[in-house]
């Protein structure tokens, strides 16, 4: 007996229709990024000036005015129009599937985790940070167009492994942001707090956790390291061989919460998925309550894989 259930034929379609929206959104999201700011004309020392301007407030001189700069404007806000009209549409569309999605049943990723990513993914952070874990597991389902087994699921963490080779480009958004790490968590759910014992972790009010996980550090890198300047944010703890998964192949499929909202989860493909589990259930000190679903999540996963090409 399989240790799935595929989804019946009106929850496939609609995950189906629901993922091209949601890929026709994020492709509509990047064109129109493309284009955020805008362009104006300023008059200096008797002549005008075409200039570009920044959502960071940059500015910069695009030239005298003239049938070129005139031209750039024009086919500047024409596109920008187009782009975000195109977004509105496509986000309004989304917004229907989101019902959709919620009446027949579409998904059961916990909303709180689908919360989390949109937000990483509204605030440009995401590409940041990689799920593993158990959490993984809903990207894979989804992909396959299966349900796992609700034992294999069982968690009330996520864990986010913190690309730190980019934390120079990382510290710069939040700075732009002027945003902690606990402060994005908290546009989620604004009860999370740091817990006092462990300083990688954030737990909310229900205690859903989400820790921040790191590579081992080289002889280069600081440590410890806590995500932003702020002095209250959270830090990164070093997990034993985070670095092999930072190196694996990555995997990413939208996954969809029990109320319909949708979000990409970026994670580590399924092979590297059973290595690590099968290693993480080898160790000597690996909590023994745990081994048992260490064991099972790698034959689930590779199992599906197999049977549904995950990764491949």
């Amino acid at each position: 007996m399989d240790p799935w259930i595929e989804l019946d034929e009106d929850a496939l379609r609609q995950y189906i229709d629901a993922k091209a929206v949601f890929e026709a959104w994020e492709s509509a999201r990047a064109k129109a990024a493309e284009v955020r700011g805008g362009m104006l004309w300023r008059t200096t020392k008797g002549r005008e000036y075409l200039i570009r301007t920044g959502v960071d407030n940059k500015q910069k001189s695009l030239g005298v005015r003239s049938e070129t700069t005139e031209d750039m404007y024009s086919r500047f806000n024409a596109r920008k129009e187009a782009a975000e009209a195109r977004l509105k549409t496509l986000a309004d569309e989304l917004d229907r599937h989101r019902r959709l999605n919620r009446a027949i049943r579409v998904g059961r990723a916990p909303d709180i985790l689908v919360a989390i990513l949109q937000v990483m993914t509204r605030l440009n952070i995401a590409e940041h940070f990689i799920v593993i874990g158990t959490h993984a597991l809903y990207a894979y389902e989804a992909a396959a167009g299966v349900r796992l087994q609700e034992r294999a699921l069982a968690t009330r963490d996520v864990d986010l492994l913190w690309e730190t080779r980019k934390r120079l480009q990382f510290a710069s958004r939040m700075k732009n942001l002027d945003l902690s790490m606990l402060d994005v968590l908290r546009k989620v759910d604004s009860t999370f707090e740091i817990r006092d014992d462990q300083l990688f972790t954030a737990v909310n009010a229900k205690g859903f956790e989400v820790d921040i996980l790191r590579g081992e550090a080289t002889d280069l890198d600081p440590h410890p390291l806590q995500l932003t300047d702020d002095e209250d944010d959270l830090w990164a703890v070093q997990a034993r061989r985070a670095n092999v998964l930072l190196g694996a192949p990555s995997f990413s499929a939208p996954i969809v919460s029990v109320t319909g909202r949708m979000a990409r989860m970026t994670t580590i493909s399924p092979a590297a998925f059973v290595d690590f589990k099968r290693w993480m259930a080898s160790t000597a000190d690996r909590d023994p309550l745990k081994i048992s679903r260490d064991r099972l999540q790698a034959s689930i996963v590779e199992e599906l894989a197999n049977r549904f090409r995950l990764g491949v």
